[in-house]
């Protein structure tokens, strides 16, 4: 596993780097930065990052699987496979498996068949309750030690308000988040988009913007009552977005993520039934698509997360009442944000790497000397079209099939190992 990547622009905003400069890979690890002698690299393969940014490996802190149980949809081998293709040398896996992961056994086998057969790394998400019924607790101190990195019941939100309360409780134990679906089964029963003027004028129902405010609102409650460590899962909100940034202010021990689609389609996306633009939460208004943006801009949002949600074709050529809720994402995430985000470049490497790592507690990678090679390759000026057809997942639900993009994700290095290269 060694290579040298030679006069890329090293981005690490976590260890205060951006120039160019070389980076030294030996046995996995990085080994030195800088000007690296000729002599010290006789025979060691070379990456030329002339003109791209080498940023620590971008970490997708939710994604779904599938695998065990829904095979035909994703595995473990196809989902990585599609992570490193969009620039992640990492992912955080849901826990909704059949069975879901709520018991160390099931830890044990994403890990283990993580290892055999995915090129990016894979930290499995264990479930918050036993089958994610929202009853009990699950096994959380046996997963944790089965390597879990977090818990959450992922897109069943824990509703009993006593119950999420121990479950930020006894996650303090292992100093893990606490991931929350933020919906108000009550207030959202039956929706299946936005609730707004396309929903009436679709004949759909809707899912009112209440739903997701009002959840959040409780949790933050518990959250500080508790002084427990929660994170969002994929703000849509304005509101919501609002609580979130006066929360942080109060010194909550709180995080948050977008997914690319919430900041890029606005419920006008389900104009015509396109099954592809139905998720949950749905797709909102402009104005939620600007406060998300805004909360990204000014710090509110910590991680952008693509929510890859991998269906079989059968499923979403359903008519609209009954596909399913989700969309593959893990390869357009990046190409998304270039194009939709007028940030810092630095920025965006904290929303993708610095943050992620932080909010899981994973022990650290980046571009210092004794680091996991663990890297992602930019080119910020690339145009490129995404074509569903050619995507590494076994699905194709995406929205984005034909958009136009600039900048993309061209190399992923995992443990000194490139894993994939697109160099146009």
């Amino acid at each position: 596993m060694d290579l040298l990547i030679k006069n890329g622009r090293l981005v690490d905003p976590a260890r205060k780097l951006d120039g160019v400069n070389d980076v030294l890979i030996r046995d996995g690890k990085i080994s030195a930065i800088g000007k690296i002698p000729a002599g010290d690299t006789a025979n060691v393969p070379l990456f030329d990052a002339t003109g791209l940014i080498v940023a620590p490996g971008f970490f997708d802190i939710h994604v779904h699987l599938r695998e065990p149980g829904t095979e035909e949809a994703e595995t473990i081998a196809t989902g990585g496979q599609a992570a490193v293709a969009g620039g992640f040398t990492a992912v955080a896996a849901m826990p909704n498996t059949k069975p879901p992961n709520d018991n160390p056994s099931i830890t044990h086998y994403i890990v283990s068949e993580a290892l055999r057969s995915s090129p990016a790394r894979v930290f499995p998400i264990g479930a918050i309750t036993k089958e994610q019924k929202g009853e009990t607790l699950a096994e959380i101190g046996e997963m944790f030690e089965a390597g879990i990195v977090a818990i959450s019941d992922d897109g069943k939100p824990v509703m009993d308000g006593q119950l999420f309360r121990r479950a930020l409780e006894y996650a303090q134990m292992f100093d893990m988040p606490v991931i929350q679906h933020c919906e108000d089964l009550h207030l959202s029963k039956g929706g299946v988009m936005h609730e707004g003027v396309y929903s009436t004028r679709l004949g759909l129902k809707g899912i009112p913007s209440a739903a997701e405010s009002t959840m959040v609102s409780r949790d933050l409650i518990l959250t500080e009552m508790t002084r427990g460590k929660y994170h969002v899962a994929h703000l849509s909100t304005r509101k919501a977005v609002e609580m979130v940034r006066e929360a942080k202010a109060r010194g909550l021990r709180i995080t948050a993520e977008v997914t690319p689609h919430h900041f890029t389609l606005t419920d006008a996306a389900v104009a015509t039934y396109d099954t592809n633009a139905k998720m949950n939460p749905p797709l909102r208004s402009d104005d939620d698509v600007a406060a998300l943006i805004e909360g990204i801009q000014d710090g509110t949002i910590d991680a952008i997360a693509s929510d890859h949600a991998p269906h079989h074709i059968n499923l979403k050529m359903l008519e609209f009442d009954r596909a399913p809720f989700g969309i593959t994402g893990l390869e357009t995430a990046v190409g998304l944000a270039f194009t939709q985000l007028k940030v810092p470049l630095a920025r965006l490497v904290e929303l993708f790497s610095i943050n992620p790592q932080k909010i899981m507690k994973v022990k650290p990678w980046g571009i210092f000397e004794g680091s996991v090679a663990d890297l992602t390759i930019l080119d910020p000026k690339r145009k490129w079209t995404f074509d569903v057809a050619q995507s590494r997942s076994k699905s194709r639900n995406s929205p984005f099939n034909g958009f136009e993009l600039v900048g993309k994700a061209v190399g992923t290095i995992v443990g000194g190992k490139v894993v994939y290269e697109d160099r146009g």
